[in-house]
């Protein structure tokens, strides 16, 4: 998930049950919250297939501009 208004480094937000965390979108890093091993893990697979994407969606949501879709891991 990303906000429109966010702050940099480059960021994404990802839930999972009750558990959510910020998370760097160049190197993987937890800036914010927690998520357990098993779903970091995922995050962590699924942010290395489209750090490319994500980094343009960043820039995309700076300029209040419409997200492309990422599709999950499969």
């Amino acid at each position: 998930m990303f906000y429109w208004n966010d702050h940099d480094p480059p960021h994404f937000h990802a839930k999972y049950g009750d558990d959510e965390a910020v998370i760097a979108i160049r190197n993987g890093e937890i800036i914010k919250g927690f998520l357990s091993k098993r779903t970091l893990l995922l995050v962590e697979d699924w942010r290395q297939l489209h750090t490319e994407d994500l980094l343009q969606n960043w820039e995309l949501a700076r300029q209040k501009k419409l997200l492309r879709y990422i599709k999950p891991l499969e």
